[in-house]
């Protein structure tokens, strides 16, 4: 019976499973509705994020898709809902959730390849229906650094902006991006990260943050700690303080991440095409 709704391999039956998923759920809706209710302008959580998983089914380690609940929710008051998804995997279930709206439109920025996890976010794949071209996906391979990240992100995401024109912002900032994460994917660093958030920041409209995947924990706490700093306008000391967890920020002590230096698999040609066709599709949007 638990295999059936994806409680098997990457989503076990945990100890005190409900607790753990409705306090996921909650911290994201307490933050939406923080907006709705207009206490704030931008809400943060970072226990939020699961992206995976699916109305009836449990799947890559997310057991409740908290991002589509809060969508749900903000859809009480805004018209329209860009989300943003700046995980290295595909957004997968929240895509599914809206891909035959036009009032959600859900943008994933992520890494895309034979045998990757979860094998879905091809450039191809722009929504159905009324939703045709509202779901827009720009798959990246191995090795992308935060210059080439950070300049696809800010082409796309400013004619997602003009086309769409949204009145509340969702984004989700998994953190396994990093150069060095233990997924060995990407050369990113907390610094890219920000940009991107930054040039959210500019557009001046209600904002819901979330967290995501990220499985070297010191460097995520790294990066969401910067985060918050750019979120709040505020720069933050670069020396990590003296608290029982020190020993592991080691060597440098830093919030600031090292870029990777593996072989970067994205090609100015591939870049070229792949923002052109992107772009391309944006002009469908009405």
């Amino acid at each position: 019976m638990c295999e059936q709704f994806g409680l098997d391999y990457d989503c076990p039956v945990v100890n005190k499973h409900y607790t753990m998923v409705t306090w996921q759920a909650g911290g994201t809706l307490t933050a939406a509705r923080a907006l709705l209710n207009s206490n704030c302008t931008i809400s943060v959580n970072w226990e939020g994020g699961w992206h995976h998983a699916k109305k009836d089914e449990a799947a890559g380690f997310c057991y409740i898709n908290d991002p589509v609940l809060a969508i749900l929710e903000l859809r009480s008051k805004f018209d329209k809902v860009l989300y943003i998804d700046f995980d290295l995997h595909h957004g997968d279930g929240v895509e599914d959730a809206f891909a035959f709206t036009k009032k959600v439109m859900v943008v994933s920025f992520h890494k895309y390849g034979e045998g990757f996890f979860p094998g879905t976010g091809a450039i191809t794949n722009v929504g159905c229906g009324k939703g045709r071209y509202y779901s827009v996906n720009v798959p990246l391979h191995d090795g992308i650094t935060d210059f080439k990240f950070c300049n696809i992100i800010t082409r796309i995401l400013n004619k997602v902006y003009e086309k769409f024109r949204p009145d509340v912002i969702v984004c989700q900032c998994g953190v396994d991006t990093l150069s060095n994460d233990p997924m060995e994917s990407f050369n990113l660093t907390n610094l890219g990260i920000g940009n991107c958030l930054k040039l959210l920041l500019s557009w001046k409209l209600p904002l819901l943050v979330l967290g995501g995947g990220g499985y070297n924990f010191w460097n995520a706490a790294r990066c969401w700690c910067y985060l918050t700093g750019v979120l709040l306008g505020i720069e933050l000391n670069p020396d990590i303080p003296d608290h029982k967890f020190f020993l592991n920020y080691g060597p440098d002590y830093e919030l600031n991440i090292t870029p990777g230096n593996r072989p970067d698999k994205n090609s100015n040609e591939y870049i070229e095409q792949l923002v052109k066709t992107v772009l391309g599709n944006l002009d469908f949007v009405c």
